[in-house]
């Protein structure tokens, strides 16, 4: 089973492609060092203060990676950094 989710965030503490830029790499770093998923910042590469990030797990189960994917989804709400806006899965 491969599960996509996308999530957009808002980052207020960003006021320029920098901070913004040092706030997402460190986050999909840690993500792909703790969790089994792949990672990619997705859309809005030139805009300061929001992100769309995708990230991708590979299961033998529907259950695993939908558990895979909460774990990596509480982990990126944690950071107070940020604001999930939206998040989007699907299945493939």
């Amino acid at each position: 089973m491969i599960l996509l989710m996308e999530c957009e965030f808002f980052i207020p503490t960003a006021h320029s492609l920098k901070e913004k830029r040092a706030v997402v790499k460190s986050m999909m770093t840690r993500t792909k060092q703790k969790f089994n998923v792949s990672a990619a910042e997705v859309d809005h590469q030139e805009v300061w203060q929001r992100t769309r990030l995708a990230f991708v797990t590979v299961s033998s189960s529907k259950e695993a990676a939908e558990r895979e994917m909460e774990h990596v989804l509480r982990f990126l709400e944690s950071n107070p950094s940020w604001e999930c806006m939206e998040i989007q899965k699907e299945y493939l």
